[in-house]
């Protein structure tokens, strides 16, 4: 591995509910020319080692950690310091950390919409008598995520604050992140949501404070990337709108998708992948199979378009996602397959790669969700699935010797026997495909959940770490492990804990929560450092070596499903909540009162 190493994303509580599924993957751009995501991977440091205190287990199997008061008692003591020992920006960040503290840290303060009648309403504390009723809540553990959620926030507040992500052991800011130096906030849009789900409200109404008057994207004169400003900021903020009905939401929402509308002005209509936010110009990627478009970038915007032309009453958005739909409906596809790559100039495909990893895989993810969002009103999105999923199961499911699910990659009629992490959150994407619908795939789709998410949770356990690498192979007298250096990392990724959550809702089997139980205790002792967490650069490692990043998708992702998996069925009920790719919940029209449609629509 080199000495930057550099990834690109393409791209998943009180009781919340939802699928989500989003793209990423790396690759050293010095010796490839085809990076596997939009998702840039955290340049580590390779001095950077893992200096962390590793946390100690309990009798019960419940890892140490300090009760809850120690995070807001010491985060009033830590910001009392003097302003020296805080970052060596001046008066501007003095000023800002005085603003934020005056009005969250007195003990008076009462959050905006604690108890609101008209908004989503979280309980701080669930009755007794709600134990067992469509799943029990499991509190030890589901409070035990809720105080990880503490502390990733509190110190990226402490040592980040308006950055887009944090680094833990550096205790700075993040500034390769896939948005660059600017100071976007990535991370406080991201886990807002998360935020209110637990329950955390001050800590909720300070992010919104930041967003109110720091957010802003004109002075971003940058590429970014349409489907991770899409997914993260247009997703975060509509998911904080349907939650609390704050016009501040809608507007920001709104202002981004906005910004990213000159991105669609192809031939085609397939959008670029970059746009530049101030002046518009749009561009894809240079090593994208001659200038193409990407199938998971470009195939995962229906979601927040459809909901926004909803709730705005403004066409254009779901104009926009409906050409890129009748695109991909009406070209030929080989065996019925998607390729990854699409000339938005053209309209032909690039090279033939298929994926339900990294490069393809919330593109299928959202034709199911499409139509579960529709009310089951979408049928075209409903019937584009099964024919997918129909294709991808006779050319790219495979079984191992030793009986393992896997989904392969396929390039040029050639399967690579290889299974990415983020294909991991396929197991869930059966799942509800198999229950949302009884039709004659629905037995066939769920036996796939259940082995999908089975082979997931093996490439984690058959680690020293038990996390599972970045992909995983089946080859060579190998299965469900990575051979290659560039695969044997973890960046805190969402995807197999999304899948075990989504099976766990569907079928109550409790093997689903003692794997993520699992799950926690390893994030715990390997990630968790005393001021955040880190990814690893090896699982398969004694001693692993840390990345320095804690991504955004940590708490909009990791820690959502890992406590909704804890969570019983009413928080989030998957008929009436639809996550995006980022895991953000999005309210099923016409099931759901959060739903907000505008009084006045001019969408069809």
């Amino acid at each position: 591995m080199s000495t930057v190493v550099t990834a690109m994303f393409l791209v998943a509580i009180t009781g919340v509910t939802l699928v989500v599924r989003q793209q990423r993957d790396t690759i050293d751009p010095h010796d490839s020319q085809q990076f596997r995501h939009q998702e840039r991977f955290l340049a580590p440091d390779h001095h950077v080692r893992d200096g962390s205190e590793q946390q100690g287990l309990t009798a019960s199997g419940i890892p140490e950690t300090p009760e809850s008061s120690y995070y807001y008692s010491s985060q009033r003591e830590r910001r009392a310091m003097d302003n020296t020992t805080l970052m060596p920006s001046a008066a501007d960040d003095a000023l800002e950390l005085r603003l934020r503290r005056s009005p969250f840290d007195s003990d008076a303060y009462v959050p905006r919409y604690r108890n609101a009648t008209s908004w989503l309403r979280i309980e701080d504390v669930v009755p007794s008598d709600s134990v067992g009723v469509g799943g029990s809540i499991d509190h030890d553990k589901r409070d035990y995520v809720r105080q990880m959620m503490m502390h990733a926030w509190s110190n990226y507040k402490l040592y980040a604050w308006g950055k887009n992500e944090l680094r833990p052991l550096s205790k700075r800011g993040h500034s390769n992140s896939i948005f660059g130096s600017f100071d976007l906030g990535a991370t406080i849009v991201d886990g807002l949501d998360t935020l209110y789900l637990m329950g955390l409200h001050k800590e909720f109404d300070e992010g919104r404070d930041w967003v109110e008057r720091k957010f802003t994207l004109d002075n971003v004169d940058a590429d970014l990337s349409v489907f991770e400003t899409n997914i993260r900021f247009v997703g975060g903020f509509l998911t904080c709108y349907a939650f609390t009905g704050d016009q501040l939401f809608l507007e920001k929402a709104k202002y981004v998708a906005d910004k990213l509308l000159p991105a669609f002005q192809t031939p085609t209509g397939i959008p670029y992948a970059l746009v530049n936010v101030r002046n518009g110009v749009s561009k894809n990627y240079g090593w994208a199979s001659g200038g193409s478009s990407i199938l998971s970038e470009f195939g995962t915007l229906h979601l927040e378009f459809s909901y926004l032309s909803d709730i705005t009453g403004d066409a254009v958005y779901r104009d926009r996602v409906q050409t890129i739909r009748a695109v991909l409906k009406d070209i030929d596809k080989p065996k019925g397959l998607y390729p990854n790559y699409l000339n938005p100039k053209t309209g032909k495909w690039g090279q033939q790669h298929m994926s339900l990893g990294a490069l393809g895989d919330s593109f299928y993810e959202y034709l199911l969700k499409a139509w579960i969002q529709s009310g089951h009103e979408d049928e075209e999105a409903r019937e584009m699935y099964d024919e997918a999923m129909q294709a991808i199961i006779q050319h790219m499911i495979r079984r191992s010797t030793n009986g393992l699910v896997y989904v392969s990659d396929m390039k040029f009629d050639r399967l690579e026997h290889k299974m990415d992490h983020l294909a991991c959150f396929a197991g869930g994407l059966f799942g509800l495909g198999s229950t949302t619908l009884p039709n004659q795939y629905s037995q066939q789709y769920m036996q796939i959940g259940e082995g999908l998410t089975n082979t997931c949770h093996e490439s984690y356990i058959r680690t020293y770490t038990r996390l599972g690498p970045e992909s995983f192979r089946f080859n060579d007298g190998v299965e469900a492990k990575a051979l290659k250096a560039q695969e044997k990392y973890y960046i805190l990724r969402p995807e197999t804990f999304e899948s075990y959550f989504i099976m766990w809702r569907l079928t109550h089997d409790q093997k689903y929560r003692d794997w993520g139980w699992d799950a926690v205790q390893a994030l715990e002792k390997h990630c968790r450092t005393p001021t955040g967490y880190s990814g690893l650069k090896n699982v398969y490692h004694t001693e692993p070596v840390k990345d320095d990043v804690q991504q955004s998708f940590f708490l909009a992702e990791t820690l959502k499903y890992l406590y909704l998996l804890f969570s019983d069925d009413s928080l989030l009920p998957l008929d009436e909540w639809v996550f995006n790719t980022e895991a953000h919940p999005l309210p099923v029209k016409d099931r759901n009162p959060m739903y907000r449609p505008a009084a006045v629509s001019s969408s069809p």
